[in-house]
């Protein structure tokens, strides 16, 4: 059974930080395209940032400079480093697996992020 398990999410003021993690189970990590989405009230879930099998990454324009995505194979986790959040950043993060080779995805559950002003 495959389980994608976020953590680290909670309430924090503008400007300041929070860590991410994604801790997954039941695939075969490091072959596997790690991301995170989130979704804020009202609108559609949205791509943040990913982080390849190579260790190439991709953001979100509206994230660059401020969010940074990891992995550590021999854990088995994704993390995202939030730094300078902005109300904005308010949203469910979700963590998300996929193989294209195999069309094979996963989600986790989400973790709540609110920003206050």
């Amino acid at each position: 059974q495959v389980q994608l398990v976020e953590s680290g999410g909670g309430l924090v003021q503008r400007g300041g930080s929070l860590r991410l993690s994604c801790a997954a189970s039941g695939i075969i990590f490091s072959i596997y395209r790690m991301g995170w989405y989130r979704q804020a009230p009202g609108k559609q879930r949205e791509l943040v940032s990913f982080i390849t099998r190579g260790r190439s990454t991709n953001y979100a324009d509206s994230v660059k400079g401020r969010f940074t995505i990891s992995r550590d194979n021999a854990k088995n986790t994704v993390y995202l480093d939030m730094n300078n959040l902005v109300s904005e950043d308010t949203a469910v993060y979700y963590c998300h697996a996929d193989r294209s080779t195999t069309r094979q995805e996963f989600w986790g559950q989400g973790t709540q992020v609110t920003v206050s002003s």
